[in-house]
């Protein structure tokens, strides 16, 4: 199956792309796609995914994903 990558804001910059598109298994986790995609990226704590436009642990199976979306922390007023 093929998952979309999304990153945003800061974590575009780091790894330098806004999206991506990724052959993966249902059974593969969001971190496992990062770590495929940017084994040099450290994920730091308050960095989120969201999976089919829904916040997702990092460790939960894909399954029948479409979209998987990377967020830093964000601070607005």
């Amino acid at each position: 199956m093929k998952i979309e990558v999304l990153a945003f804001a800061q974590v575009r910059i780091d790894l330098g792309f806004a999206e991506r598109v990724v052959e993966c298994s249902p059974t593969e986790t969001p971190r496992a796609i990062l770590l495929k995609i940017a084994p040099q990226y450290i994920l730091d704590r308050s960095v989120r995914v969201a999976v089919n436009r829904v916040y997702a642990d990092w460790d939960q199976p894909l399954g029948d994903a479409f979209e998987m979306a990377i967020i830093p922390p964000v601070s607005g007023g």
